[in-house]
């Protein structure tokens, strides 16, 4: 393992918070977990990447499929305070926001090419939704090689049974499943 990186998946006020318009059931649990592993590489002084769901206001941007939902409750809205990153997960000075429009958090972001660049090839992934942008996301990685660890206990779905089944994929196509509790084991030299 060359250079391990944290990513953060879309821990945003209108997925997590009580009220917010795609509330993610279990977001505000798993928050202290991915909080315990965000520590952990803080302290290793590893590179952070807290990947975020922004949209246009008037919706341009939205996937066609959700063109109605965004319509009658728009989300992740450029400026708005849903938009913005939960305040336990606030990114500190030097960590990286990526902004993204689409699930994956490789799909036209600079994403890939900050990690090439800083010489990660192994990446920790946490938040949310499992079935979509969390698994989106590690198909992408897997697909250009990084080394992946899905924190399972770090991660969340709407529908547990179809969380644990995207997690039984990604664990069958060779991803690492570990718990938060192994993370410091794992990035020990």
């Amino acid at each position: 393992m060359k250079k391990p990186v944290l990513l953060i998946i879309d821990m945003q006020n209108d997925f997590v918070r009580d009220g917010a318009p795609l509330k993610v059931e279990g977001a505000d649990r798993i928050a202290g977990t991915i909080r315990g592993v965000l520590a952990e590489f803080r302290k290793e002084q590893l590179p952070i990447f807290h990947v975020i769901r922004i949209h246009r206001r008037d919706g341009s941007d939205v996937e066609r499929f959700r063109d109605d939902l965004f319509r009658k409750l728009p989300f992740a809205v450029e400026g708005t305070k849903g938009a913005g990153i939960i305040s336990e997960l606030e990114p500190c000075e030097g960590e990286y926001i990526i902004r993204k429009t689409r699930m994956s958090a490789f799909m036209h972001t600079e994403l890939d090419l900050l990690l090439r660049t800083m010489g990660a090839d192994t990446l920790f992934v946490t938040g949310i939704q499992t079935p979509n942008c969390i698994r989106t996301t590690v198909f992408d990685a897997c697909a250009l090689n990084y080394q992946v660890y899905l924190i399972e206990d770090a991660v969340t779905a709407k529908n547990q049974e179809i969380h644990r089944s995207n997690c039984l994929d990604m664990a069958a196509i060779g991803v690492g499943m570990i718990r938060s509790t192994e993370v410091g084991r794992i990035l020990a030299p």
